[in-house]
């Protein structure tokens, strides 16, 4: 499962770097937002200081298809065609998906995902990422969890070429769900992602290793001074 960050601010985006090899970097307008600053400069700064190799996934915001097709050029032109393109799945999103897709922009990730058929239909339109809003989808009182797993099945029992992205997440135990799932991908917050691996029981213990070391050998000293 390809681990993502969903945050633009670039030290720390740098800092979970420093922490994990994660796969990549998803970003929406509300989260650029976040930031303050001109968007694209902040993306460039984005796709500067991840890997090469890492995903970066942008949004547009045109309304209509004919400008989201030349905003997705934009975004190629000025970040990369390795880019991931975000398209929301409205009536005009459907449209620029097959659009652009036909054009040879096959890099797109349909968002703003509530319901399994909309991510099924996005995926026939040719987006090769889906990305339903686990939590929110909660909040109105459905399953986020379950709709990400049926998405999964659905893309499988019916050869399309795409995967599910899940975004949109409150506590580990739901990427975790997703995980044991084979969820080809999720992005999370900085908050989510540290509480994927960080444990106080884990501090605790190695606090206890430390101190236990230490009274044979004095304070500060390892085994490389054994």
């Amino acid at each position: 499962m390809l681990v993502l960050i969903d945050h633009a601010d670039v030290e720390e985006i740098k800092a979970l770097y420093d922490e994990y090899p994660y796969d990549g970097v998803t970003t929406n307008p509300s989260i650029l937002k976040k930031v303050g600053k001109n968007p694209m400069q902040v993306l460039k700064e984005i796709r500067r200081v991840i890997p090469q190799q890492a995903d970066l996934h942008v949004q547009l915001v045109s309304l209509k298809k004919e400008t989201m097709l030349k905003e997705a050029q934009h975004i190629w032109d000025e970040l990369g065609k390795g880019t991931y393109v975000k398209v929301p799945v409205t009536a005009e999103g459907f449209k620029a998906i097959a659009a652009m897709h036909a054009k040879g922009i096959t890099n797109i990730t349909a968002t703003a995902i509530y319901t399994a058929m909309q991510a099924f239909m996005a995926a026939k339109a040719g987006a090769r990422y889906t990305a339903p809003y686990v939590n929110r989808i909660d909040n109105l009182g459905a399953n986020g969890i379950e709709t990400a797993k049926v998405i999964h099945s659905m893309f499988r029992l019916h050869n399309l070429q795409a995967d599910v992205l899940a975004a949109s997440f409150k506590n580990s135990q739901q990427v975790l769900e997703l995980c044991k799932a084979g969820i080809g991908s999720i992005t999370a917050a900085p908050d989510v992602l540290r509480s994927l691996v960080q444990h106080d029981s884990t501090t605790n213990a190695v606090g206890v290793f430390t101190t236990d070391f230490y009274s044979l050998l004095g304070e500060g000293k390892t085994m490389a001074d054994c």
